[in-house]
């Protein structure tokens, strides 16, 4: 079965100084329009309870171009300017919606460097790519081809902390199809020893990519507190610092790349915990490795990719006692410390701390998948929960 999938490909390019410049300013003017247009809309609501949409904040960039002071807006590209007004009224959208919080400014020094183009604004023929108020083409690394035939409908140029200048195109990609459906399940429990232990048994390590290079972090930002701030010193030991954060990140993600795709290839059903991480990283001594560790992406990647191939990924209740529960018997245990790591059962099971959550989230997502949430109450629990929700019980005072 094929599926109509719109993705984004992205390559490092390596821009011209005329280019970086035209780049520079467009991104700086993005920032300006959103940020005017955001205050116009603040404004008009805090003193006249006035809601202003996309049209009138067109409207307002208009007149924008017109006076002297914002004269500069027209040595760039219109398109990325629109578009900047599109994407605020989707905050907006999203906060009416109650699905987001407020929409914030942009900072110049912290706020990720993006422009974006629509078809208007970019020429994509033979393999090259011309943006508008630029006369050569970008000089990208084509490091994997696009679908045979397609075109990208949407380009989004940015540049990183580390200095690196990259350029996504969105195409549909006609090449991604539904994967035969087996009868295959997994239950998969999240860890910082190791990254993620399956239901079969098989434990796949933490690769801790910070930990590898978090003694070469910390010398570069000892480094980056001894110079004198606005320097030009303290631009390039800024930089050394970015660079390392940017190879941690990028070799996490190819990890979990790596991993996720696996795991969809092999399995119909993947069943996993719904983690709080916003949560779990205010335990100050393992905020550092759950952040390493990338749980909130590894979900992200393992829900998009399932939606590609036809998968199914389950998320099973924070409260479900995984850990504590007898996959055998069904007996809940009244603690389970962190650090019991094997323990054995009344029944005289001896379980691994981890593969018997596996085992028991498995359990529990199949038991949603065939008779629904909160259906099958779970065996020697005091409340007769659900499979899937099994919030600590309050005590009476």
């Amino acid at each position: 079965m094929t599926t109509h999938v719109k993705r984004t490909f992205k390559y490092r390019f390596y821009p011209t100084d005329a280019q970086a410049a035209e780049l520079s300013r467009t991104f700086g003017c993005v920032r300006k329009v959103y940020n005017m247009a955001l205050a116009a809309r603040t404004q008009a609501w805090v003193t006249r309870q006035e809601r202003v949409n996309y049209n009138q904040t067109s409207a307002m960039l208009t007149a924008w171009k017109k006076t002297e002071e914002l004269a500069y807006l027209n040595e760039v590209s219109s398109v990325p300017l629109q578009q900047a007004l599109r994407h605020l009224q989707t905050a907006f959208t999203h906060f009416f919606g109650k699905r987001a919080k407020y929409p914030r400014f942009k900072s110049r020094k912290k706020t990720r460097r993006s422009a974006e183009y629509t078809t208007s604004a970019f020429r994509f023929r033979n393999g090259e790519l011309r943006l508008a108020k630029m006369s050569e083409p970008l000089r990208i690394v084509w490091s994997r081809l696009l679908p045979e035939g397609v075109s990208p409908s949407t380009v989004t140029v940015s540049q990183d902390a580390a200095g690196r200048w990259f350029v996504s195109l969105l195409c549909e990609d006609p090449g991604i199809r539904h994967l035969p459906a087996t009868d295959a399940a997994v239950g998969i429990d999240a860890g910082l020893e190791h990254l993620l232990t399956l239901s079969t048994g098989e434990k796949i390590t933490n690769p801790r990519h910070e930990r590898r290079d978090r003694a070469a972090l910390a010398r570069e930002q000892r480094r980056l507190a001894r110079k004198e701030k606005g320097s030009a010193n303290r631009a390039r030991a800024r930089l050394k610092v970015a660079k390392i954060h940017a190879r941690i990140a990028d070799r996490r993600r190819d990890s979990l790349h790596k991993i996720t795709t696996r795991l969809v290839r092999e399995n119909q059903t993947i069943v996993i915990e719904d983690l709080t991480v916003r949560n779990m990283v205010r335990n100050h001594r393992l905020a550092r490795s759950i952040s390493d560790a990338a749980w909130s992406e590894f979900r992200s990647m393992l829900e998009y990719k399932a939606v590609w191939y036809g998968r199914e990924v389950i998320a099973v209740d924070r409260w479900f006692p995984s850990s504590k529960l007898c996959s055998a018997c069904g007996t809940l245990q009244d603690t389970m410390p962190l650090n019991v790591r094997t323990w054995t059962c009344d029944c005289g099971i001896t379980h691994d701390r981890d593969v018997n959550a596996a085992h028991n989230l498995l359990a529990a997502g199949l038991a949603v998948t065939v008779c629904g949430a909160g259906v099958r109450p779970q065996r020697s629990t005091p409340d007769r929960q659900s499979a899937t929700k099994q919030k600590p019980s309050r005590r009476e005072p």
